[in-house]
């Protein structure tokens, strides 16, 4: 047998177990019709295999529970935060950390301290939360990503990538000065977890540089991002995924980031930049909104098990076993022929849910639709990314439409097992086989912001 092709098994093992519930049919039914067909609102409990998201939802190490048992719970000045800021400093390289609750918190602060009313931010496709926020602080969102990430079935391996031509057509119609900063996600979440490749990186830093304008990431899944740049890219195959991330952030001006992702936390984020004045005024913001800048809205454990968990996120061998098990299962929804976003991203698979369910309108919420059957079928538990997601119009208050209509199935780090995964795609098989028989939805509740969470369906007869 060639060593190329010999099995791989994650590099830990089991020490503790969750017990699960298991359902019937009948009684996933009743649960997902009382949730509105709105899997956000499901019990946690009448759920088997868990892929709404992989934020807070991974396995901490025990370094990093004996960790917690570390925690310097002191208001002001805890070691804990000292430790996360040297880890911050040594893996990302930014020089000034400011703490938050969750990576949202980083984006209120970083939206109310850079944005004025009627500044554009361009970004490679919108992300919920980070626009809403960017929207609350008076700015408007511009879509600067490659054509290619907006297409399913293209094979590009970097779609996350920043078209330069669409920013450069920005400055020039409203002047660098109306540019908050460029806004730039790794392993874009609405294209399906597509990175972006350093030599995009580089240029659109010499962009920027030329312009005056600041560059700020969402680096929540950077280890994730830079694995691929290590597969992918020419020259960095034999770099280390530290080194690849170290260098990733050398060439933006600063970063939020939910630790409850790459960092393994149940809690946790914040806002690092390394311009003194963007940190003073960061610095007196998240008192107002967080906690003194020395915890942020983290307790001192949280941050102590944060700073393990950075570590331990750009060790290859954890990157190696983390998207292995997303590509397994891409590889087996890919061998039954399920329309799945290619390529297969880093935190999880995305059902095409236009190819998958060709007879719902898309505004009957195909993607909802999708998701509430899925669990039905199994008692697995996915996310709708599609128009429900992408919310209305603030001016007309019709839908955005937007390209890709998804179905996330997104795979928490040390978890599940393979043999969970093989659960996961008979399930999308089952579905698929019986496609036309999955019916449309009407939306009878809509919150005011960010709908997703909230909203609630009934079945269209």
């Amino acid at each position: 047998m060639s060593l190329s092709k010999r099995s791989w098994a994650e590099p830990f093992k089991i020490k503790m177990v969750e017990l699960l519930k298991m359902t019937t049919p009948a009684q996933r039914q009743k649960a997902i019709k009382e949730a509105g067909y709105n899997t956000f609102l499901l019990k946690s409990e009448d759920v088997y295999i868990d892929l709404l998201t992989d934020s807070g939802t991974s396995a901490m190490s025990d370094q990093q529970w004996a960790g917690m048992m570390l925690g310097d719970e002191a208001y002001a000045g805890s070691k804990n935060f000292y430790k996360l800021e040297k880890a911050v400093q040594k893996y990302y390289g930014y020089k000034y950390l400011i703490p938050t609750h969750q990576g949202r918190g980083a984006e209120n602060i970083l939206s109310q301290v850079m944005i004025k009313k009627g500044d554009i931010v361009p970004g490679n496709m919108y992300f919920t939360t980070t626009r809403l926020h960017q929207e609350l602080a008076g700015g408007t969102f511009a879509d600067v990503i490659i054509d290619e990430a907006h297409d399913s079935e293209s094979l590009h391996p970097f779609k996350g990538n920043v078209d330069l031509g669409k920013l450069d057509k920005l400055v020039k119609k409203y002047g660098a000065k109306k540019i908050s900063y460029v806004c730039v996600a790794v392993t874009v979440n609405l294209a399906g977890g597509q990175p972006v490749s350093m030599q995009n990186l580089k240029e659109l830093r010499q962009y920027t540089n030329k312009h005056g304008i600041k560059v700020m990431l969402d680096m929540t899944r950077i280890a994730e991002n830079a694995y691929f740049i290590q597969q992918r890219e020419k020259g960095y195959a034999k770099k280390s995924i530290a080194a690849i991330v170290k260098e990733m952030c050398g060439y933006t001006d600063g970063a939020t980031f939910s630790g409850k992702k790459d960092a393994l936390v149940n809690i946790g984020g914040f806002l690092a930049v390394n311009d003194k004045d963007i940190y003073e005024d960061a610095s007196n913001m998240v008192v107002v909104y967080e906690g003194l800048h020395t915890y942020g809205g983290m307790a001192g454990r949280d941050m102590e098990a944060m700073a393990t968990g950075i570590e331990e996120s750009v060790q290859d061998e954890h990157m190696k076993a983390r998207v292995g098990q997303v590509l397994y299962l891409g590889d087996s929804l890919l061998e039954a022929g399920i329309p799945i976003v290619l390529p297969v991203g880093g935190h999880g698979i995305f059902l095409d849910a236009k190819r998958f369910l060709p007879h719902i309108k898309q505004d009957q919420f195909p993607a909802q639709a999708l998701a509430a059957e899925l669990y039905v079928d199994s008692g697995v538990r996915a996310m709708e990314r599609g128009i429900v997601s992408a919310g209305r119009n603030k001016k007309t208050g019709d839908h955005y439409y937007p390209k890709l209509e998804l179905v996330r199935l997104t795979i928490p780090r040390r978890v599940y097992t393979q043999a969970h995964m093989d659960v996961i795609s008979e399930s999308v098989q089952h579905v698929y086989e019986h496609r036309d028989k999955v019916k449309g939805l009407k939306m009878v509740y809509e919150p005011k912001y960010l709908r997703f969470f909230q909203a609630r369906f009934e079945k269209l007869k």
